[in-house]
């Protein structure tokens, strides 16, 4: 894989920003970030995302584009993650993955399947997780990596998480493959790390593919140098903004009332429910509304404005 785009950026078609949702599929290798940039190149200046993969991992990866940076914050907040991984028993690393440096080895021939299988199980439930030494994880405003590779105390940190599912998919001990459904912002070497301490002999992660990254699978998406090699493909990969929050209802709004929401003034409320993605007459995205009492009234207000 070519891992220095930088040089042929120049030559690559610039495409008109985008507005929606591209889902990516990340190889492993390359940072999240490096993958971001290689589409920010193609002319895509406006660019965030809805929650990154350490490098080692590849999977969904979703790119928002342009008025889509917009919602990363409720893609975040309100997705699940489903993550196929495998671990090797007897093994303990700084970077509690294989990409790390290997700080003990533990023997792990006395550790049978079933105690394996319970205390992956075990994950299930509402938890909190130690946070990786290195991590982008931020203390007093610096990453937590950064203050590992420099050789300094890392403090140890907690975050509470939700595991939905967890399963052993098959086991050749003492590799371990498995599938996990999480609240966003799991650690998954966390979960391998924990595994090891309660197995007493250390385990760290080998491989970490997201499958899913609410509302969006791997099925739907699109390789990121087949994207860079074909630049005009570009916009008929973005999806809508309308498709990425399909939990929301949404109402659909007149020119009259458009013009209204864009000078801040809340609608009348109609419908169900608290939240409503509002699209304009032309069914373009154009607010996140929430239900609110305005002057003993029950309206729809902005909430995100969606237009440029």
């Amino acid at each position: 894989m070519n891992m220095n785009p930088a040089p042929q950026a120049a030559q690559r078609l610039q495409v008109p920003q985008q507005h929606g949702v591209l889902v990516l599929r990340k190889p492993s290798g390359p940072s999240s970030t490096y993958c971001i940039t290689g589409i920010k190149r193609l002319g895509q200046k406006k660019i965030g995302h809805a929650g990154t993969l350490d490098p080692m991992a590849e999977g969904v990866l979703l790119v928002l584009l342009g008025n889509a940076t917009k919602i990363s914050g409720h893609l975040m907040a309100d997705g699940g993650k489903v993550y196929q991984g495998e671990l090797r028993l007897g093994q303990s690393t700084d970077t509690w993955d294989k990409e790390g440096t290997i700080v003990s080895q533990s023997p792990w021939q006395h550790i049978s399947e079933d105690a394996v299988r319970h205390e992956i199980a075990a994950w299930c439930g509402t938890s909190e997780q130690p946070v990786p030494p290195y991590s982008a994880a931020k203390h007093q405003g610096q990453a937590l990596y950064k203050l590992a590779r420099a050789g300094k105390d890392v403090p140890q940190k907690w975050k509470q998480i939700e595991i939905s599912q967890a399963e052993v998919i098959s086991m050749n001990l003492p590799l371990v493959r498995f599938r996990v459904a999480c609240s966003s912002g799991t650690y998954i070497r966390s979960l391998a790390h924990s595994l090891g301490s309660r197995l007493q002999c250390g385990a760290v992660l080998t491989e970490l593919i997201r499958e899913y990254s609410h509302p969006f699978s791997l099925a739907q998406a699109h390789d990121w140098q087949e994207i860079l090699d074909n630049p005009s493909s570009l916009p008929q990969r973005v999806l809508p903004l309308s498709t990425a929050l399909p939990h929301w209802r949404t109402i659909s709004v007149n020119a009259a009332e458009e013009a209204l929401l864009r000078n801040g003034m809340p609608l009348p409320y109609r419908g169900e429910g608290e939240k409503a993605l509002l699209l304009a007459h032309n069914g373009q995205a154009l607010a996140l509304a929430e239900a609110a009492e305005v002057q003993g009234k029950h309206c729809w207000t902005v909430l995100r404005g969606l237009w440029n």
